[in-house]
């Protein structure tokens, strides 16, 4: 079960952050720096820590609220997320237009 929740969570982390802005900056830092193993402890750091921070409020979260409210909260968070960005999509479209 344990392995599972590993390859779970090692998966799902990857994959989201495959060209995001953090992988960008890191290439980008890499390639005017010339020193590409600095740039690379430098983010691996910054990423373990970032993610210390929220496996740390993840698990007191989950202690304070329910797991259907937490749920229910998550993906109203997301859709809003989601129909803002559509929204700014639609607009810079039709402006351009």
């Amino acid at each position: 079960m344990l392995l599972t929740l590993l390859f779970t969570t090692f998966v799902t982390v990857f994959l989201a952050e495959m060209g995001d802005k953090t992988q960008l900056t890191t290439i980008t830092l890499s390639s005017t720096t010339n020193k590409p193993i600095a740039v690379f402890m430098g983010s691996s750091i910054a990423l373990i820590l970032a993610t210390l921070l929220g496996a740390l409020a993840g698990g007191s979260i989950a202690n304070l609220i329910p797991d259907f409210i937490l749920k229910l909260l998550s993906g109203i968070v997301f859709l809003s997320i989601g129909i803002n960005l559509l929204t700014q999509s639609k607009n810079e479209t039709s402006s351009t237009n």
